[in-house]
């Protein structure tokens, strides 16, 4: 358990090597404290931290950085956030796709860090299709959810259709199964396959089958703006090794996936610290997250990914804030 004393002095240290970057030795941290300590006083409390895995030491310096356990110790407990400093412009209630894109922007040039944001769950549920004949045998799926997000596919089939029954097969399926799943619509489709014509049928068919795809890959997106912010960051442009990892993990997106998905479980800002966990395997790495809503409902998490020695202050307004507008903007859509 920590005194008072050695409490200010790992606050100290950590905003000091967050604004500055470089370790913090202990004539530093006597003059960032603000506590009338001597200099051996401070190494000595230093000494304690480093022991406790809290902060460690540099071969190259004398001063001192925090570890991951460090940084979490001050994120969870010594962390003060001013909410009125940040006022980022509304988000318009659009199609949710534009919302998702416009807000990972928001985040990015907010933060000049990296902006992500997991699209809303939903089921593969139409509310309306339409086909579009391309050529001879090949033909545009167009796929209306409830939400209003519109997704394309083409088909290509054994047999041509003529534009009479393309409409004849679209109205169909927007009379008797518009809002339901694609899954439902499919095992409807095998049983009253007797009560329409055998082409049609299989478009049909295919349809369903390609929507369906098209709707559940949609589920999962997730969107990520700036990561060319990274660049500018002394922690990775000193480091291409650092800055190749960080840009794997945002072309294979799955990690992302993963942690933002126990990000929504979660109320609030949550704050997840390079290195402490398997969540987030790269020490460099800290990510600032909170889920968002849509008519009272959790169905998506943003967040901003930047390095470790990030002003996690600012970056949980940016967060919570931009939570709220794109909770604000998904229900109140028209």
């Amino acid at each position: 358990m920590l005194d008072d004393r050695a409490k200010l002095l790992l606050k100290a240290l950590v905003e000091r090597y967050i604004a500055d970057g470089q370790p913090v030795g202990s004539r530093t941290l006597s003059r960032a404290s603000g506590l009338d300590l001597s200099p051996a006083t401070i190494r000595n409390v230093m000494a304690d931290l480093e022991e406790l895995g809290l902060i460690a030491s540099p071969h190259t310096s004398a001063g001192r950085i925090p570890t991951a356990r460090g940084y979490r110790l001050f994120v969870d407990t010594m962390l003060t956030v001013q909410r009125e400093s940040v006022m980022p412009p509304q988000l318009a209630p659009e199609q949710p796709q534009k919302v998702i894109a416009n807000a990972a922007q928001l985040l990015s040039s907010l933060s000049q860090f990296v902006g992500v944001v997991m699209a809303p769950r939903r089921t593969s549920v139409f509310r309306h299709i339409e086909f579009l004949r391309l050529s001879e045998k090949r033909f545009l799926v167009i796929i209306v959810s409830p939400e209003g997000d519109v997704q394309n596919r083409v088909i290509f089939t054994e047999v041509d259709y003529s534009q009479s029954q393309l409409i004849e097969a679209s109205n169909f399926l927007n009379a008797h199964y518009a809002g339901l799943a694609m899954e439902q619509v499919r095992e409807r489709l095998k049983s009253e396959v007797d009560v329409l014509r055998g082409e049609i049928a299989s478009l049909m068919q295919a349809a369903v089958n390609v929507g369906s795809e098209a709707l559940s890959e949609a589920q999962d997106e997730v969107v990520i703006s700036g990561e060319r912010n990274l660049l500018s960051v002394s922690d990775f442009s000193s480091d291409m090794g650092n800055l190749r990892r960080a840009f794997d993990l945002f072309e294979q997106k799955t990690q992302i996936l993963r942690l933002l998905d126990i990000s929504s479980q979660a109320e609030g800002v949550r704050i997840y610290i390079g290195g402490e966990s398997q969540v987030v395997p790269f020490e460099e790495l800290s990510i600032v997250s909170s889920p968002y809503e849509v008519d009272g409902k959790v169905v998506g998490t943003l967040g901003v990914i930047g390095p470790t020695r990030m002003p996690y202050d600012r970056m949980i307004q940016i967060v919570d804030i931009t939570s709220k507008l794109v909770s604000n903007a998904l229900s109140h859509r028209k």
